[in-house]
Parts: structure tokens; sequence; C-alpha cells
């Protein structure tokens, strides 16, 4: 006839520390580097990597940039520089779409690009150039 085992419970009546070591040990959340996600940015950083969870990220995402739509813009004092004397120059052919006003133009230049901002088109024609949008 076989017998039914008794299950062993330690309760570790009488003792200090009740098998867990020294008393410091198990004192609070101190002993853990404080309570859920406090220290993230310091102390339990490398844990909270390792178990690959985004640290700092907060906010909004521009759908541009999610899907990867952004315009490659210039400004007119760069514009001078890709001119090197030319009269016209067409900005397409070196990927910009926008022009921008910041800086200031001293030659009269006919520039071609996909779109222009209000300032950059004043200071054109200012100049005595012209902006052609495509």
């Amino acid at each position: 006839m076989t017998t039914k085992r008794r299950k062993k419970r330690v309760k570790m009546r009488g003792q200090k520390t009740h098998g867990h070591g020294s008393k410091k040990k198990r004192r609070g959340a101190g002993s853990r580097g404080g309570r859920g996600r406090a220290g993230i940015m310091d102390h339990r950083k490398l844990m909270f990597l390792k178990m690959g969870i985004t640290v700092g990220t907060h906010g909004f995402v521009s759908l541009k940039k999610k899907r990867g739509i952004e315009t490659k813009s210039i400004n007119l004092r760069d514009i001078e520089k890709i001119a090197r004397g030319k009269k016209e120059i067409d900005l397409t052919a070196f990927g910009y779409e926008k022009v921008l006003g910041a800086g200031e133009l001293k030659t009269p230049l006919v520039i071609t690009a996909k779109s222009f901002s209000e300032k950059a088109k004043e200071k054109i024609e200012k100049a005595g150039g012209k902006a052609v949008t495509v």
C-alpha cells in the first residue's frame, strides 16, 4: 500500500530572517532601486533597455516624417553659392523643392523651383530676379 506524501512547509518560526539572508536585504523598495519605473533615466536604464521598454519617448510625430515625406528646402543665402555667376538656376535639378527666405540675394537671378515662401518671392523680385514655379 502506497502512502500519501506529506507537504513539507517551512515556517521558520524562531528565525530572525526566515531564510532570506541578512535583514538589510529585504527592507523595502529601496533595496530594488525604487518602485515601478523609478530611476529609469539613470540607475535602472540598462535594465529597462534589456527588457525592451522605450525610455523617454513622448509627444506627437508628424505624419510627413512618419511616412518619410519631407520637402527638401534651401535658403536664399545658399542659392548664390550654388549659382556661381549664372543668371538662371533650376533648383529641381539639384533636388530642392522649396525656396525659403532666409538671407538676401545680391544678384538678379531667375530661380525655378516647385514652391516659394512669400518672403523668398519678395526678396527675389526686390533683387531684380524672377521666381518661376514648376
